[in-house]
């Protein structure tokens, strides 16, 4: 769970620093990709149930998504660089 909130986390908010689609698919598809990695890692070494895997993923997508919506807000209203100009 910890890997998905770190990573996806990262990957969010530095895919909403850069106008570029093709560079913010790049971030995010790293982001992603280190997080499946991971969780097919700890299935694999067998230290984790797949349950407990998917479960820490969705845990992690959904804190990585609430930080993402903060970001657009916080921009929207223009409380940090990068909104309305």
């Amino acid at each position: 769970m910890l890997s998905a909130i770190v990573y996806l986390t990262i990957g969010a908010l530095l895919a909403r620093a850069h106008d570029k689609p093709r560079v913010k698919a790049l971030v995010l598809g790293y982001a992603i990709a280190l997080t499946v990695l991971i969780g097919a890692s700890r299935v694999y070494l067998g230290v984790h149930w797949p349950t407990d895997v998917l479960a820490g993923w969705a845990l992690g997508a959904a804190w990585a998504a609430l930080w993402w919506l903060l970001a657009w807000q916080l921009q929207r209203f223009d409380k940090i660089e990068g909104g309305r100009a």
